[in-house]
């Protein structure tokens, strides 16, 4: 009996994608930060995954993918995670002094909140156009680690 090789539903070796499939993917990677307006936190979560999905089969996607993650981690996780960290401090006294810090940083990460839905049209409509979009201070250090 000879065993003739099956092709299996998942394949592994990745098929290439077009650059209007890569400029598609990049624009959805950025438009997933208008999932936290619905949502309130499932945004990098959609990133995530199109990053996750995409890594292997294209930089590009990859890139812009890990930015927005990375994005919207910092500005809607920001505040929670401040204020998380004051808070158990302050069962050890050393956040009651954190707390005035916290309270003039609130505002500056609100305004990020409201300011990111724009930042990410912007950086989708430039990506779906083929241009090369970063994240101020984050593209930078996503360009390096994927590099490496």
């Amino acid at each position: 009996m000879t065993t003739d090789a099956m092709p299996t539903p998942f394949s592994t070796t990745p098929t290439s994608l077009s650059q209007t499939d890569e400029r598609t993917w990049a624009m959805l990677a950025h438009l997933s930060v208008l999932v936290n307006l619905f949502t309130g936190v499932l945004g990098p979560v959609v990133a995530l995954t199109i990053y996750l999905i995409f890594a292997k089969r294209s930089r590009f996607i990859a890139y812009h993918a890990m930015q927005s993650f990375l994005f919207q981690l910092v500005v809607w996780y920001g505040i929670g995670l401040m204020w998380g960290i004051v808070g158990l401090l302050c069962a050890v006294l050393i956040g009651i002094v954190l707390i005035p810090f916290a309270c003039l940083l609130t505002p500056f990460l609100l305004l990020g909140m409201a300011i990111a839905p724009i930042y990410g049209i912007i950086g989708a409509v430039q990506t779906s156009q083929g241009q090369d979009f970063k994240y101020w201070l984050i593209g930078d250090w996503v360009r390096a680690t994927l590099e490496s």
